[in-house]
Order: structure tokens, then sequence, then C-alpha cells
């Protein structure tokens, strides 16, 4: 036998030498099947057959050889899980019999899904073991055509790692948002919702017994699982959005079960949630005008639109429902289970569907969608017609109540402009005697002052052969820096554990790092100032903080007194500037007092004397026992401005181991000046200050660890205290014991004696930094 194919021999198949060898499959007296051999060209031809004998037999049709060319694929990549539907486009690509073609993704057989065309051929790609770049290859039987210059690349897998929200309604359309990573290298990711008939079981005799399912379906139940399936959208590689299929209301009594399937991977949304998925019953809206439908409902323009329903809330949000009136859109801004309230354009949009008709038919239509819901609740039209006609009595009556209004108002303002005005002469001619009065009160200082400057004199006197017990500058400083406080914090040490010393140590150079640069002290201290819980005592407790770390340093100390001091003239300038350092209420007044304490002690020490000389001066007049205000002060807002009325007295004070029993009369003391108005406690201060010239003061006893004693004849010794039995009550107020409450004459006999009885101390006022008049 001899076959032709076109003018080219068709040859047996390899395994068969003869025809009389082929098989029936091959070779039957209808059909022939032969091997076409290899031809170099495309060409076309009939098949001809020749059997021994001299048979000859042509075709009717004719048989071709083509040359198929594999040009470009989409997509490039996909999921080492495989799954990814692949599309090769070429030419002349069905070229043999269908059956014989296949494609290879390296040696990964993609499996061919539909019925394959000249130009283009659909498979599904295999799983892969790891992420490599394949060639890809259509083979024809023994012949194999390869796509060059492109290779199929197996990324790593998409993993979902949280889906939300977890509920929608039965009509589905709910946007699900589906986060992770590698997303977007799935081709057409997919949701899944699978229904399943509710598991029934019926317990007996303490074990679960199998029912046997019923042959017929009851109506209103679910007897089969069913599937929906809905396309989802790739926003990027970590975001998916899907919207939720729609299911009818019998299979809400089903279990449902939501997946995402990625090519070949699937998740659960259970394993990405903490709550189960579920489908809630759809929402009802009832139309704007509840009482006709068919009319349009009127809106005034400036309020908001209430829409009544059922069941809004339950598986959506505001953000997600849009409410649209015509083109414009009505901003939803609540919704609750039976309200949605929204926010209409302020003028009437035209409708969606533009139309020649006029009437109700050319007002915009109010729409409402949720999820896969669209509510039509009718047309909507603005109020812009002018209010109605008043009758003319009404108008009348308006015109003639506008004019009363206007006339009050008149009125009104007339008052008001006249008391504004007296109000303004008042203040004027109260500041004129505020200010007559701060004149007053300076001329008066300044007389006292130079009335006490003659009188140094008696200080001097007093003085020669004892010298003044001046404190040390330690101690100086410390009063100066800190008043009131029993225990100077400069005493206090870093009192803490061994292991956190060094990160102290640490911080508190750093700390003083940054104290050394300008613009951060600056900066702090103004902040500091601005806060309103800043109180000034805790103003002043920073200032001398501030004040002990740039002690070593008082060329930068000074220069950054200058730079906050120039800030405070600029504030006090625009307000009044006679306010100005009245008080110590800011830190950089405080700075200034430590500073000129600083500067001046050496001063003072050496040449002056004025620390002390200032003391005796404030003695020789009243001094408030309970707030410390004097009646000779520099300090005005110390100054003790009631007049009283006191005589100087001379007491001759003795200690207890100068005077015995029996000779007190005889004793030489020491002469003490007081006032019959001096309460007791300040005549013991003044007692010691006489009986311990020269001596220092941590070498002096406690005024309260001391009783005075008032000593007249041989047995009259009677004990003085601040309050007794005879103290004057007034009110609900005590009056402190004095001198004069007790008519101790001038030239009396006292004595300190230690104290028998538990003292019980006054509570007293606190002490006001910034107020004292001399801590030297």
């Amino acid at each position: 036998h001899r076959w032709l194919v076109a003018l080219w021999r068709c040859v047996y198949p390899a395994t068969t030498s003869h025809p009389q060898d082929l098989s029936q499959d091959l070779w039957d007296n209808t059909g022939i099947v032969c091997l076409t051999g290899a031809s170099w060209v495309e060409r076309s031809g009939h098949v001809a057959v020749e059997v021994p004998g001299g048979g000859h037999g042509l075709s009717g049709h004719t048989f071709a050889y083509q040359n198929p060319a594999l040009k470009l694929i989409a997509p490039s990549q996909g999921p080492k899980a495989g799954g990814t539907c692949l599309t090769l486009l070429g030419s002349k690509l069905l070229t043999g019999w269908p059956n014989e073609i296949s494609v290879l993704i390296g040696d990964l057989p993609c499996h061919i899904l539909s019925e394959m065309q000249e130009n283009q051929i659909q498979c599904q790609t295999s799983p892969s073991n790891m992420s490599v770049e394949l060639p890809v290859t259509i083979k024809y039987g023994h012949s194999e055509r390869r796509l060059e210059g492109f290779l199929f690349r197996y990324t790593l897998d998409p993993n979902i790692t949280f889906a939300e929200p977890a509920k929608s309604f039965l009509s589905g359309g709910r946007v699900i948002r589906v986060r992770g990573h590698n997303l977007d290298v799935v081709q057409s990711p997919k949701i899944r919702i699978t229904v399943s008939p509710s598991e029934r079981h019926r317990r007996g005799l303490g074990r679960w017994r199998r029912i046997v399912p019923e042959t017929e379906c009851p109506q209103n139940a679910l007897c089969s699982i069913q599937q929906f399936e809905e396309l989802c959208l790739i926003n990027s590689s970590y975001l998916i959005l899907c919207k939720t299929p729609a299911i009818n209301l019998l299979l809400r009594i089903g279990q449902v079960k939501l997946e995402f399937i990625l090519d070949n991977l699937i998740f659960d949304f259970n394993s990405l949630h903490p709550t189960p998925f579920s489908y809630e019953v759809n929402p009802a809206l009832k139309p704007l005008n509840t009482e006709d439908p068919a009319k349009p409902y009127r809106h005034k323009p400036g309020s908001v639109i209430s829409v009544e329903g059922e069941n809004l809330d339950l598986a959506i949000s505001k953000e997600e429902v849009v409410a649209m009136i015509g083109e414009g859109v009505c901003a939803v801004k609540t919704l609750t289970r039976n309200h949605l309230y929204c926010d209409p354009p302020p003028e009437q949009p035209v409708p969606r569907h533009q139309t020649q008709r006029e009437g109700t038919d050319s007002l915009p239509e109010f729409t409402v969608q949720m999820g896969n819901l669209n509510f039509l609740l009718g047309r909507v039209q603005y109020d812009t017609e002018s209010q109605l006609t008043f009758p003319l009595e009404a108008q009348i009556g308006l015109g003639v109540g506008a004019s009363l209004v206007a006339l009050i108002v008149l009125f009104i303002v007339f008052v008001y402009r006249r008391k504004s005005k007296q109000a303004l002469r008042d203040y004027k001619k109260v500041q004129i005697q505020l200010e007559n009065l701060e004149t007053s009160v300076r001329d008066r200082c300044k007389k006292e002052f130079t009335d006490l400057m003659t009188e140094m004199m008696d200080l001097t006197s007093d003085l020669v052969g004892t010298g003044i017990p001046f404190l040390d500058y330690r101690s100086y400083a410390e009063r100066i820096f800190f008043p009131g406080h029993r225990e100077s914090p400069l005493r206090r040490g870093l009192d803490m554990p061994e292991c956190r010393r060094q990160t102290m140590e640490q911080g508190l150079v750093q700390l003083s790092n940054l104290l050394n640069s300008k613009l951060f002290l600056t900066k702090f201290i103004h902040t500091l100032e601005i806060q309103r819980t800043f109180s000034p005592r805790d103003r002043a407790y920073v200032a001398s903080l501030l004040t002990v770390s740039l002690h070593g340093k008082l060329e930068y100390f000074t220069d950054i007194l200058k730079t906050l001091l120039n800030d405070l003239i600029e504030q006090y300038v625009a307000k009044n500037p006679k306010l100005m350092l009245r008080r110590t209420e800011t830190v950089v007044e405080k700075l200034l007092t430590n500073w000129m304490s600083i500067c001046l002690y050496t001063f003072v020490r050496d040449s002056v004397g004025e620390p002390r000389g200032i003391k005796h001066q404030v003695d020789k007049g009243p001094v408030d026992g309970v707030t410390g205000k004097a009646k000779y002060t520099l300090n005005d807002n110390r100054l003790l401005r009631e007049d009283l009325e006191y005589r100087s007295l001379t007491l001759n004070a003795v200690t207890q181991t100068e005077a015995a029993v029996g000779e007190a009369e005889d004793s030489q003391g020491v002469s003490v000046k007081v006032l019959d108005c001096d309460t007791i406690t300040q005549v013991k201060e003044k007692t010691l200050d006489q009986l311990y010239k020269g001596t220092p003061y941590c070498h002096r006893p406690d005024p309260d660890s001391l009783d005075l004693e008032w000593r007249s004849g041989l047995a009259g010794h009677l004990i003085l205290s601040d309050e007794d039995v005879t103290s004057v009550i007034q009110g609900t107020w005590k009056r402190l014991n004095t001198l004069q409450h007790y008519k101790v004459p001038d030239g009396a006999t006292v004595a300190l004696v230690p104290r028998v009885t538990k003292h019980i101390p006054r509570e007293t006022q606190d002490y006001v930094p910034g107020e004292s008049e001399s801590d030297a």
C-alpha cells in the first residue's frame, strides 16, 4: 500500500511494517489511519491511496499542513496553588486532533477548560510547590510550540487576614472588605454563600438516633444545599471588595456559610472575623408623603428629610446608604432602627430622567439605595412660594407693633448710653482716687522710712561689742530661696536604690545640658507661666530651683534674666506699667529677687548690717501675730494699716539660773524693749534676741520650749501664754493675750523658764513666698 497526503508520504505507525499487521483501529473496511510525515512548508492537497493490484483512490476533501504560532499569554502570573485561568493567544492554534493538543507550564499540565479556537486556548494552571518562572508550551502530538520571550510566573499564594462586616440583608449587595496580602495575583476572586438545611437530631434513650430523611420536601422547608456566587473586585494587593449574593427568605432558616474563593484557595469567613456571618431580613421604608403617596412631598429648605421604616440598621451603616433627590445627593446624617435622616441640597435638584412633561412628572424622585435594594419614596417639591398675603388689618397691626418695638429699642439705647457715660465718669473718679491713694501711701512709706533711718544710732549703740549675728551664706541663701520651708531642698540627697542611681545621674546630666541652652530655658519658663494651674507659690519654687542650678554660672544667669525682664517689660507696657514688680508673682520676678540677694550678700554683711537693722526697726512698731503685717515695713503689701494705741515697755529679763527663788527682786537681768500690744510669743522672741546676742540661731533655744514667767515680789509668779482661760472671746474669734491684757507694768521682771506642760501650737496662716521683710 502507498498513501499520499498532499503529495507527501503518509507512513504507518512506527509499531507496524506491513498493512496486514495493522490493528482493526488503524485499518478496516471504512477507514485508514496513518501518521503524516514532516513538511517544512505550509501546503494543502487531496489524500491519495494506492493498493496493490492497481487500485487508486482520491479524497474529496483537502488536507493542509499548518504552522501554529503562540504569541501571548494572559495573565502572566498566578498563585502557586494553581487554579488560574490562563488564556493563550496565537494563530492556527487548532491544528491536528483536539484530543492530541495539550498545554504545559514547564512540566506541569495546564488543563484545557473550553472548546479551542483558531486563535485562543483557555486552560487552568496546576499547583506548583515553589514560586518560579516557567515557559509555556503547546504540544501537538509529537510536535510542540513554545512561547518565546514570555514566562509564566508562579507567585506566593494570596492570604486573607480579616474581613468585615459580618451581616447582610437577604437582598444582598452589601460590600464586604477583604484584607490580606498578595490579593492582586488572583485573576477572578469570588464570594460564595452555601446554605444547607439545619441539622435536626432527636435524642432517645441517652444516645443520638439518626432520622431517616423524608422522601418529599415539605412546603416552606430547605431540603438541599444551595450555593450562590458573585465575582469580587480587586482594589489593591491588600484589599478586595465583594458584594454579598442575594438569597430568599426561606434560606434564612438554614445554616449560612460564607467563603472567599481565590482560584484554588478557599477561605472561611468565620475564621477571619470573631462574629459568624448572618443574613438579616430586608428593611422596609415608607413613602415620604404617608397620607397620599401619589402627591409630592413638600420640603422646606434648611430642614432635614425624615423617612420612617423598619429594620433599617440591622445590616447596614449610614455611610453605606445612598439617598438621592433626582441628581442631587441627600447626605445621610442619622440611621436608626426605624428612622433615616438626611440633609438635602439647598436648592431643588433636576430630575434624573428629564422629560418634557409638566406637573409632578417634572419633579425629582427621592430614592434610597441599600445594597441591592432601591426604594422609590415619592417626588419632592421645594417650597419656594412666598408667604400668604396678610389682610390689611393684620398689616396695620404689624406696622404699629414694629413702630412700638422701634421706639422701645431707641429708648433702651438712650438710657444705656446715658448710664454708660455716667459709669465711665464714675470709673475715672475712682481711678483718680486710687492714684491719689497710691501716691499718699508711697509718700507715707517714704516718710516713715526716713524717720526710721534717723534712729539707726540706737541700733549702733546696742550692737557695740557684740556684733551682728549674721547667718552663713548657705543658710542665708536657703532662707532667701525657700522661705517658709522647714527643710531646704538643698539638704536632701538622692534617696534611691543603687541600681537606679546611675540612670538618675545620667538624667540629671542631660537636664543640666538642657538648662544650659538659652532658647530651651526661656521657652520652658514661658510655657510654664501660661499654665493656669501654675500658682505663684509654684513659680517662686521653680525660680529658686533654677537659681540654685545656675548659681555657678552668674554670667549666663544674668543673660537669661535680662532676656526674661525684657519680655516682662514688653508685657506690662501693653497693660499697666505701674503694676510691674509690685509682687513676686512671676518666675522672672523671683529670679530677680534671688539674683539681687546673691549679689548683695557681701555688701550687706561687711558694710550695711541691714538685715538686723530692718528687724530692729520693724519691732519698734506693732506687728500682727497672725498675718505678720507690721506698722513699720518697707513692703506696702505687708503694711499694717490699722491705727493702734500702744506704748513702749522696758522689761527686766532673767533666766532660770540667774534668779533663784527668793531673790528675784535683787537679780540683775537684761533690759528688753517691748510693746504692750505684743503677744506673749513676740515678747519671748524679743527676750531671746537680747539674751542671746551674737549667738548663732542654731544654738538658741526654741521659743516654744520656754514659758514666760512674770515675777512680782517674793511669791508672785505667773505664767503668761497666748491663750488661756482669761482670753477674750468675741463671737467666734478669740483674741491672743498681750502684755496689756495681763496689765504688766513698765520695768517688770520676767523670766524664761522651761515649759512644763505640753505645748499645742496655734494654726497660723501659710507663708506666702515673696512677701517677707528680710530673711537674713
